[in-house]
Formats: structure tokens, sequence, C-alpha cells
């Protein structure tokens, strides 16, 4: 499910779903014309299950869940996770819950199952989806970043599956800066795109 309207920006706020704040940086940088605030901001704690089939389908029920929660005030809401090729798109929206333990465990467990697999058939796709609603109207980007799966973990930087995603310099995303890593990230990538959209609309 993919649908793209037209927001009408007619105020310079925007809640983002989460109270993550490196995440709420991001996008103040990005979107630095618009106030950005959190859900603790705006008082609400709102857990929306994610149970849409694409990362674009959960991004947009989350914005306009919560958009509609908040009365129609502006609500920026992301998915993303990993696709694995030689998994067929594996794990995919199951990224965060299709293993229990941590993410070094999962991580392991990944490099299991491409034993064996050359370096040309690890690729790996980072996708962010960033729907941005006011409970009716929604725009959706979506953010890609390529890479392939590391033969091992590596770097110390990152969370999540940076330890095992290398880019084409050779890097693992847990290898790079904190600057670096944002310079790339899919999730940035959505942002710009969802930027643009308003700055046309």
């Amino acid at each position: 499910m993919k649908k793209e309207i037209n927001v009408v920006l007619n105020n310079k706020e925007i809640v983002v779903a989460s109270n993550n704040m490196g995440k709420i940086k991001e996008v103040q940088e990005i979107l630095y014309e618009y106030k950005i605030l959190s859900l603790k901001d705006v008082g609400i704690d709102v857990d929306v299950e994610e149970d849409k089939d694409t990362f674009e389908g959960n991004a947009i029920k989350k914005a306009q869940t919560i958009a509609k929660e908040l009365g129609g005030r502006l609500c920026l809401a992301d998915d993303s996770g990993i696709e694995i090729d030689y998994l067929d798109g594996f794990p995919g929206v199951f990224t965060k819950r299709w293993k229990a333990g941590s993410d070094r465990d999962r991580n392991l467990d990944i490099i299991k199952k491409l034993e064996g697999v050359p370096k040309e058939k690890r690729k790996i796709k980072f996708v962010t989806a960033i729907a941005l609603s006011d409970g009716f109207n929604t725009i959706c980007k979506c953010g890609v970043l390529d890479g392939l799966v590391a033969l091992e973990p590596r770097g110390v930087n990152g969370f999540g599956f940076d330890e095992i995603f290398e880019l084409p310099d050779g890097r693992t995303l847990a290898e790079l800066s904190p600057i670096e890593k944002n310079e790339v990230s899919a999730r940035r990538r959505a942002l710009e795109m969802v930027k643009g959209e308003i700055k046309k609309n």
C-alpha cells in the first residue's frame, strides 16, 4: 500500500512518532523550518501495531493513527528494516521481531544463513519509509541504502544491523562516525524526499 496525497501545512509544527532524541534531532536538522516535537512533548503514549506487509504501509498507519489521536496535527512516522536478496528479502518488515535475543544474536544468525555465499550474492538493502500525515492526507517516501552482508561483525559505533552492513567502500555502518552515518542513511534520504514534496505543495 502506497498512498500519496498533498498535505496542507497549515502550521509550523510536526509531531514525530518517537521519543528517540537522535531521530528527533535528525528530523529537526532536515525540516528546520518546522518545530519538531516528540510524543512525550505532546503528552501521548500510543503503541500502533505494525501489521502491514510493507514498510510504507506501517509508516502510513502510524502517522495517520497518531495524527487522528492528536486531532489532525501533523505527524511524521517511519518504519525501517533490512532486505537480503539471497534470502528473498528476509527479514523485511519483520526486521525488528523475527528473532528474540540481542542485536549480535540476530546478526550472527544472518551470517550463518549466508555461510558459503559469495560476496556478489550477499546484497542487502536498508529501507526506511517515512510518512507525514494530518490523519487523512498523507505523503510517504522511501529511502534505500545498498550494501553487502559482511563476513563477520565489525565496528562499535552502531546498533541493530550496522555491524554487518558493509558499504561499497568496505566499511560497515558501525565503522562510520555518527556524522558519516547520518550523511548516507536511508532515513535521511527518505526525509529529504518528504521535504521535497512539502516544498512542491
